[in-house]
């Protein structure tokens, strides 16, 4: 009975990452066979300065959206219960940047930071806080914050219909002990909800790190890294090297650089989760 599932794990996973970790080790080329390098490809990395670059960026940019997410997510979640069924289709509407692929998202967003045709900069205008506009994608800092934001509008609605959840399942008892002990509004939140909140928090966060790391989709529609590389992260830059520069064994590399930081993300979410655990 677990063969078939067995067989699709290691079709779909399995497979592809130990191929991925054989080519990492050869140098191997598109229409070339390539030969055994060893950690060579890895060794050159730290020396590639675009690399670095995108160690930098992967950093920034998840860090940042993450934080984004997880705070403006438990905050529209406390809303959205105390607002209760009224919220009813709030809570529809609040799925669909969620729901959308991740292509259309990045063309919409695109469309909308175009220099010529930008309905940000428009509105930027009509309202007095810009008079040339914001060069979104064409300045450095200024594409940071375009890519971020886009990640963070997509992310959101997850962190708030998972952190929602977990607000309802929390039994009204607790919160009626603490005010029987004299707690107001901030100290339940702070003594009542975020602890037992905390594995929720910790795992919602994990699955966010991972997928921010290794985002490709809007990077690549909305910047392909530029501009000076300020935006490239793993993804993009390993398609940038392996597939259009056709150095299938560098690109490789590139992504399994990924392991090491979502080892560490793991390791320090998990140890939070556990320490929640004990705490409940």
């Amino acid at each position: 009975m677990v063969g078939p599932v067995g067989l699709v794990v290691f079709g779909l996973i399995a497979y592809p990452l130990f191929s991925a970790l054989y080519m990492s080790l050869t140098d191997k080329a598109i229409g070339a066979a390539g030969s055994f390098v060893g950690l060579g490809n890895f060794a050159a990395l730290l020396r590639d300065s675009i690399f670095l670059q995108a160690l930098r960026n992967a950093a920034l940019y998840t860090i940042v959206a993450v934080a984004i997410k997880a705070v403006a997510g438990l905050g529209l979640a406390v809303a959205l219960a105390a607002l209760g069924e009224r919220a009813a289709v709030l809570r529809a509407l609040l799925l669909l940047p969620w729901v959308v692929p991740v292509s259309i998202t990045a063309l919409a967003w695109w469309w909308m930071f175009d220099p010529m045709f930008s309905v940000i900069n428009w509105v930027l205008r009509a309202i007095g806080l810009q008079d040339a506009g914001i060069p979104w994608l064409a300045d450095s800092t200024w594409a940071r914050v375009a890519v971020i934001l886009v990640n963070v509008w997509r992310g959101l609605p997850f962190f708030a219909t998972v952190f929602l959840a977990g607000l309802l399942s929390i039994p009204r008892e607790f919160y009626e002990a603490a005010e029987t002990d004299g707690a107001g509004p901030v100290q339940s939140f702070v003594r009542v909800t975020l602890p037992l909140m905390r594995p929720i928090l910790s795992l919602v966060v994990l699955y966010s790190t991972v997928m921010t790391v290794a985002d490709f989709e809007i990077i690549y529609i909305l910047t392909r890294g530029g501009p000076l590389n300020r935006t490239h992260l793993f993804a993009t830059y390993a398609f940038q090297v392996g597939l259009e520069g056709t150095l299938i064994g560098r690109g490789a590399a590139i992504v399994l650089w990924m392991f090491p930081v979502l080892v560490v993300a793991s390791y320090l979410t998990l140890r939070i989760v556990r320490r929640g655990e004990e705490y409940g």
